[in-house]
């Protein structure tokens, strides 16, 4: 053997040993606790408390909490963050319970602890997947810093209907781009080791196909085929699992008739033996209770041993396994080997995180000085937040703006601190945001005058603003008539050069329980717009959106469109950044725009028909719509920059190639335009004939290159039979050989094509 081969061989055998040592000490140690452990006290680390002087994510918020961790009746605790604070809790479970084992503490940090980042959906139309994960291990650094070890993050749902409000909160509609945006996230979260104290363990959310939640609306049923299960909503979970994610929350849905929390077939055949997950297993806000109001269950003792049964090890909040397991495991409607199975997987998690060996650690109030919003922090959120957001239109070239002569800013949320941070910005403090009017004051430095006016409400609806006005005033009626608003903003746009316009969402008209039927833009807005555009002027709309909205209209009539979804702490800087010129736009979508909602659902990756509408051909007897093209508003993978990039025609290696050996596709890109820019070449695969239907065409490369005005790069792809794969009729993942067309382009409907035959 040689001396290098033998050296790799070495290591990875020295690797495989370690980890089994490690294994071997904490099945000794978890062994030797649950063997000095009552059955109650077993049961207690099942039970998940919300902290009642915490943040509410939910409609219950228990109290006792303090006695409850004396007795050992309590696992793990959230809803509330900071050192001092928790450190409190775990004094009381470490020095007052029998066994004196220690809490763990977790949060919904979604897109950034303390320094917010862009929500979710935002951040994947960035495309970067090591600005992503960076995204993670700034938040993990800062939850640390703030006591916390476990994060309720990735949501790694596909979302095909943007009337539900949690699309923002995941990252679109295509598998293959989630796959790899779940597997950054999980590295940076949970880094090379989880009792890292900088580390957090992360939870994989929400198993299962949440985001298939019928008329989209939150919370609804699920009814799925298997194949588009494995084949387009379960890959994310899977790519998580496979990077070792700690744990996984169960999803509010039912799948099928039964619902997720209590779906064996889903948490234990699915999971634990098809995917070899060893985790822990915990649900969402009260979902063992609401098992009831699903009616697969008559009381919280029935739904809760069904819940144990099929391979949950975590109640949050409903405190059905607390204080009905012992009554079950008596009447013998479980077993104490299905108690014994969850609680060691609690100690097990409690035991990666390093708690047995430091309960303490991240609970140093120093850190937060050293840690949380500091420079870094905020200067990565901008860099991050500038290269999430998608320019949609630029008309005449209108962006970047020059920062002379007069522009007139207006609309709700220019100057609204309150909504910069967007939905699930819980332990954000959006007082410490920059608005997008500070923002622009800090790009021009009194170059430019600024003309500013509110120019409407975000809605004039008031029993819609009271439902979004949950968390706080994020919606307010001004004093004024919304004509004087208008007319204000009217004023402000005749005496300018141009008009920014920034409308769109509050932050919690997105989120969870923030389903829409209409999701357009609100219509005291849209008049505002309208109003904009009868000035002659040209105008520039800012958009602030946690989903793909309806803009028929505004596509039309604005001169430009940014989408700067909510950008977060710093997100008017990034928008400036932008505006300006200071950054190139790069952000491409990652959910398909609809042009009204009748299109609904609509996605880049649907199948055919018998009876498949071709553009431009005869309608009747075809599958399209007689007021509406098939075609969506924007497609997924669309974005503009401000400068332009040519493709010329793919070439690929061999044409006619042969089992297993990759072949290589080449595309030469330049940059036609006057700007350096960044751009996101993409890579679809379309399988025209196969034993089961195949969607049009299924993304399965992309690559992000910089080219700096005149400058041309080859792009390649190697591409092998892993990327032919899909689940047949008996759900099993294999390729078949025939004909294959390959499409590289810019966005998912704007590529070019080369076609290859690949034999077995």
């Amino acid at each position: 053997m040689r001396l290098k081969q033998w050296i790799v061989l070495s290591s990875i055998v020295g690797c495989v040993s370690s980890l089994n040592a490690q294994q071997n000490e904490m099945n000794k140690f978890v062994s030797n606790l649950m063997s000095k452990m009552t059955t109650d006290e077993k049961i207690g680390q099942l039970n998940q408390e919300a902290v009642s002087d915490g943040v509410l994510t939910g409609s219950i918020v228990q109290g006792g909490v303090d006695e409850k961790i004396k007795k050992g009746q309590v696992g793990s605790t959230f809803g509330i963050w900071g050192a001092s604070k928790l450190r409190r809790l775990q004094e009381m479970a470490v020095n007052n319970s029998r066994l004196h084992i220690p809490l763990l503490f977790g949060l919904d940090v979604i897109h950034g602890h303390r320094t917010l980042f862009p929500i979710p959906l935002g951040i994947s139309t960035s495309w970067d997947l090591n600005l992503i994960q960076q995204s993670a291990h700034y938040a993990a650094k800062e939850a640390t810093a703030d006591g916390l070890k476990w994060v309720f993050s990735p949501m790694v749902d596909i979302a095909r209907d943007p009337r539900w409000g949690r699309v923002s909160e995941g990252s679109g509609e295509d598998p293959y781009l989630g796959s790899l945006i779940a597997k950054a996230m999980i590295k940076g979260y949970q880094g090379n080791s989880l009792a890292d104290t900088m580390n957090v363990l992360a939870c994989i959310k929400h198993f299962a196909l949440y985001g298939g939640a019928e008329a989209g609306r939150e919370y609804n049923t699920v009814d799925m085929s298997l194949i588009k299960m494995y084949e387009y909503y379960f890959p994310p979970y899977k790519a998580a699992v496979d990077a070792g994610a700690a744990s996984v929350m169960t999803s509010f849905n039912d799948l099928n008739g039964v619902p997720s929390t209590a779906n064996r077939w889903l948490l234990t055949d699915v999971l634990r033996k098809q995917w070899g997950f060893n985790g822990l297993v915990v649900t969402d806000y009260t979902a063992v209770s609401e098992l009831i109001a699903h009616g697969i269950g008559k009381d919280l003792q029935e739904v809760s041993a069904k819940s144990l049964a099929a391979g949950t090890d975590m109640d949050m909040v409903s405190e059905g396994f607390l204080n009905t397991l012992g009554k079950s495991l008596k009447e013998g409607k479980i077993t104490i080997a299905q108690i014994d199975s969850a609680c060691k997987r609690v100690l097990e998690a409690k035991y990666k995180a390093g708690l047995f060996k430091n309960p303490y650690a991240g609970l140093d109030s120093n850190r937060y000085e050293k840690e949380i919003l500091t420079k870094e922090n905020r200067a990565f959120a901008r860099k991050l937040a500038s290269h999430s957001m998608v320019l949609l239109k630029n008309e005449n070239q209108i962006l970047p703006l020059q920062k002379k002569g007069t522009i007139a800013l207006v609309g709700p949320l220019a100057d609204s601190r309150r909504n910069m941070l967007g939905t699930w910005s819980v332990s954000g403090e959006w007082d410490k945001a920059v608005t997008v009017k500070e923002g622009i004051e800090n790009a021009v430095d009194g170059k430019a005058k600024i003309i500013y006016a509110k120019g409407a409400n975000i809605s004039d609806d008031t029993l819609f603003n009271q439902k979004v006005n949950v968390f706080g005033e994020e919606i307010s009626i001004d004093e004024k008539s919304p004509e004087t608003l208008i007319k204000e903003a009217v004023d402000a746009a005749n005496n300018s050069d141009v008009v920014v316009a920034v409308v769109g969402e509050a932050a919690d008209m997105t989120g969870e329980s923030s389903s829409r039927s209409h999701i357009d833009i609100p219509e005291s807005q849209a008049k505002l717009l309208r109003a904009l555009v009868a000035t002659g002027k040209p105008v520039v709309a800012v958009l602030f959106n946690g989903r793909p909205l309806t803009l028929d209209w505004e596509k039309e009539h604005l001169t430009g469109i940014l989408d700067a979804w909510f950008g977060g702490t710093e997100g008017g800087n990034a928008i400036a950044d932008i505006l300006f010129g200071d950054y190139n736009p790069s952000g491409k979508l990652t959910m398909t725009f609809p042009r009204n909602v009748g299109q609904i659902p609509i996605y880049y990756n649907h199948k055919n028909t018998g009876r498949p509408y071709v553009e431009g051909g005869p309608t009747k007897f075809k599958s399209d719509y007689l007021d509406v093209p098939n075609t969506p508003l924007y497609p997924f993978g669309y974005g503009l920059s401000y400068t332009t990039f040519a493709y010329d025609a793919p070439t690929i290696s061999n044409t006619h190639p042969k089992g297993n050996a990759p072949v290589k596709l080449s595309v030469k890109v330049s940059n036609t335009g006057k700007y350096a820019g960044e751009e996101t070449v993409q890579l679809y695969i379309s399988d025209p004939v196969a034993s089961v239907t195949r969607s049009v065409e299924d993304l399965k490369g992309f690559q992000k290159v910089y080219l700096n005005p005149g400058e041309s790069k080859v792009v390649n792809f190697i591409i092998d039979t892993e990327s032919l794969k899909f689940y047949n009729a008996n759900l099993k993942y294999d390729w078949e050989p025939g004909e294959f067309t390959f499409r590289v382009g810019t966005n998912s409907e704007d590529t070019k094509a080369v076609t290859v035959h690949w034999d077995k």
